[in-house]
C-alpha cells in the first residue's frame, strides 16, 4: 500500500512536469530506486515530489501560459525555481505560491524577467543538460544521482548533495567545461550539512563560476527569502560588481 502511495506521487510529479504516460509506470519505479539512494532516503524524495505536484497544481490553477516557461528543482525541501518571465509581478507570484506547500524549507528564486528564450536557445539548453549528465554518470569520482541540473540561457543550475568538497569541485570543472555554458551556478549543499528552515539565521551559499578564467560574470543574487545569501567566487574566476540585470524582491513566505 505504501509503495504504491509512492509510485502514485512520483508518477503524478512526473506527468505534471511535462512528461508522457508512455513507460512512466517503469519510470516511477526507477525513481523510487534511485532516490531511495540519495541523502534524505525514500521519504525526503516523496516529499519532495509531493511538494512538486502542490507547486505544478497551483501554478496551472492561477495562470498556465504564466508560468509556463518556469522550471523547479527540489531537494529535501530546498526549491529552486529557475526560468524567464516577462512581468516581474509574475515572477513575485511564482514564489509566493511555491511556499504554500506544507514541507517547503527554503525556496531560492533565480527566475529572470526578461524575452522568453527562443527555440534555438531551449534546445542548446536541453543539450548542455543532457551533455553534463552524461559526463557525471561517467565520471567515477562523482555519485551523479545525488545531482540536479537545470540549465537557463547558458546558465547552469546545480542542486542536490555533494559527498565531499572534492567531488563537487570535479562537478563544477565538468560543467564549465561544455560548450555553449555561460556560468554555474551551485545550490549543491554538503552531505550531512543541515538545511536550515524558514526564519532560521543561516546563510544559503549561491556560488557562481565562470567558465573561463577571467571572464566577468555579472552577479544576480537570488532571493531565499528566509536567510541571507552568501555569494562565494571561485578563485579563478573573478566575478564583477556590476549591478544585476535582475532586481529581487524579499517577500515572507
Amino acid at each position: 500500500m505504501k509503495r504504491s502511495l509512492i509510485l502514485t506521487l512520483l508518477s503524478s510529479s512526473l506527468l505534471l512536469s511535462g512528461c508522457g504516460a508512455v513507460g512512466l509506470a517503469a519510470g516511477a519505479g526507477a525513481i523510487v530506486g534511485t532516490t531511495a539512494s540519495r541523502e534524505g532516503g525514500l521519504q525526503a524524495g516523496v516529499n519532495d515530489a509531493s511538494i512538486k505536484a502542490q507547486i505544478n497544481d497551483l501554478w496551472f490553477k492561477h495562470d498556465m501560459k504564466m508560468f509556463s516557461k518556469l522550471s523547479m528543482t527540489i531537494d529535501q525541501g530546498r526549491v529552486l525555481l529557475t526560468g524567464v518571465v516577462q512581468n516581474p509581478e509574475h515572477r513575485v507570484e511564482a514564489v509566493r505560491l511555491a511556499w504554500q506547500p506544507k514541507g517547503v524549507k527554503q525556496v531560492i528564486n533565480e527566475i529572470r524577467v526578461g524575452e522568453s528564450s527562443s527555440w534555438g536557445t531551449i534546445a542548446r539548453d536541453e543539450w548542455i543538460n543532457a551533455e553534463l549528465k552524461t559526463r557525471l554518470i561517467a565520471n567515477k569520482g562523482v555519485q551523479s544521482i545525488n545531482y540536479n541540473i537545470e540549465t537557463v540561457q547558458g546558465s547552469v543550475y546545480l542542486m542536490g548533495v555533494a559527498r565531499n568538497q572534492d567531488e563537487l569541485d570535479r562537478v563544477i570543472r565538468v560543467a564549465r567545461g561544455i560548450k555553449g555554458v555561460k556560468e554555474v551556478i551551485s545550490y549543491v549543499k554538503l552531505s550531512g550539512e543541515p538545511i536550515s528552515s524558514a526564519g532560521a539565521s543561516t546563510s544559503v551559499s549561491g556560488s557562481r563560476y565562470a567558465t573561463q578564467p577571467g571572464t566577468p560574470v555579472p552577479v544576480t543574487p537570488a532571493t531565499t527569502y528566509d536567510t541571507s545569501v552568501d555569494q562565494t567566487t571561485y578563485p579563478s574566476a573573478p566575478v564583477s560588481n556590476a549591478p544585476a540585470s535582475v532586481e529581487s524582491e524579499v517577500l515572507p513566505p
